[in-house]
């Protein structure tokens, strides 16, 4: 998962990469290549918001167009960078104001966890469209919070769950909707990689909301859910910390967890910023089974089935993401997986179960 830290620019396959893809990736985004664009202006400068803005730039339906950030260098280097007017940067002291600016449609929250909820209810009540980088926030409560915002100012509200446009996950979810697996019985996700500086906010509780599960294990608690098809019911969980000087308390190190699913699958998971080559799905059935490895990195995703190879070509996964939320939002588009803001908060739910299991050492009945 080494990979999730690297600064890889794939935008370049972009163009070539869209004919590849299923008919149900794209198939939104094709149909509305000339409608009206997303005009977009990313809240928080950083190295992800920097990959996202890096891979718009092949975008058909998204529009990089706008900037907010506390470091006015970061803002200027920006407007230079992506020609983005100096009338749509934005600082956290004046940002409030973007709501008198017709040329912006979404602000995209790409700031720390803690962070989440204040960016999205500021854009909602400035009249734009959200998106939030996942997890949404730090539990389910601050989620709903931001859903019924959102809601009640008549906006969007999408999550940058970017897997779920990926094609060869897309084409699992296939075979496993036409019975090609038969009975899923088990799935088995592994995200994890050791993470470096410690002094960075994913490490800070009070940014994060925790540690490997806030940042990595989302990855697979929201997979476990897309691949066997269903939500999780009960929950077990074990904590486990070698480094209390690097993992502060209530910073998770690793976190393996157990999940049960009403039709009778489960799920055995990891969560760790201490081990690497850990990005791995694994769905079993009683006729067959799928496998992407690795599953989460910025790519390529590597895919097989027992029907074989999973041959799609690589698309940068923020391109695909930015273009398929622009029909969600304009064309009312239904993703094969939600992306919304409800998607959202049922994996906080199941977050905040998961730390009750760990601190319980008893089995948590999930409620979503």
């Amino acid at each position: 998962m080494q990979s999730r830290r690297r600064f890889l620019r794939n935008a370049s396959l972009s163009a070539l990469a869209i004919p590849f893809l299923p008919a149900c990736t794209l198939a939104g985004v094709k149909n509305n290549a000339t409608g009206k664009p997303l005009r977009v202006a990313i809240m928080g400068l950083g190295s992800y918001g920097t990959r996202v803005a890096d891979a718009m730039q092949a975008c058909t339906r998204a529009k990089l167009v706008g900037a907010v950030s506390g470091t006015p260098s970061k803002l200027t280097a920006w407007q230079s960078k992506y020609n983005i007017p100096a009338k749509n940067c934005y600082n956290y002291q004046n940002f409030d104001d973007i709501k008198n600016n017709p040329d912006i449609d979404a602000v995209y929250v790409i700031t720390p966890n803690a962070l989440h909820k204040e960016g999205v209810i500021r854009t909602a009540k400035a009249g734009k469209h959200a998106i939030s980088e996942k997890p949404m926030s730090v539990n389910a409560k601050d989620g709903q919070e931001m859903v019924d915002a959102c809601k009640q100012a008549g906006v969007k509200l999408l999550v940058g769950y970017r897997m779920h446009f990926e094609p060869k996950t897309l084409e699992i979810i296939r075979q496993r909707n036409a019975g090609d697996f038969g009975k899923v019985l088990f799935f088995q996700g592994l995200s994890g990689f050791i993470i470096g500086d410690p002094t960075q906010w994913r490490l800070n509780k009070q940014l994060s909301g925790g540690g490997s599960m806030m940042d990595i294990g989302i990855y697979s608690i929201n997979g476990s859910r897309y691949m066997i098809g269903e939500d999780p019911i009960w929950v077990t969980a074990q904590e486990t910390k070698t480094n209390p000087e690097k993992f502060k308390e209530g910073v998770d190190e690793t976190i393996e967890f157990q999940f049960g699913f009403p039709g009778g699958a489960t799920a055995s998971c990891l969560s760790t910023y201490s081990l690497n080559n850990l990005d791995r799905f694994f769905l079993d059935g009683t006729n067959g089974f799928a496998e992407l490895n690795p599953s989460t990195g910025y790519g390529p995703i590597m895919g097989r089935t027992s029907k074989g190879e999973l041959n799609f070509q690589h698309v940068t996964h923020q391109t695909v993401q930015m273009d398929e939320m622009a029909a969600i939002i304009f064309d009312g588009k239904q993703p094969v997986v939600p992306v919304d803001g409800n998607e959202a908060v049922k994996d906080l739910k199941i977050i905040d179960a998961i730390y009750e299991a760990c601190k319980t050492g008893k089995k948590v009945e999930i409620k979503l």
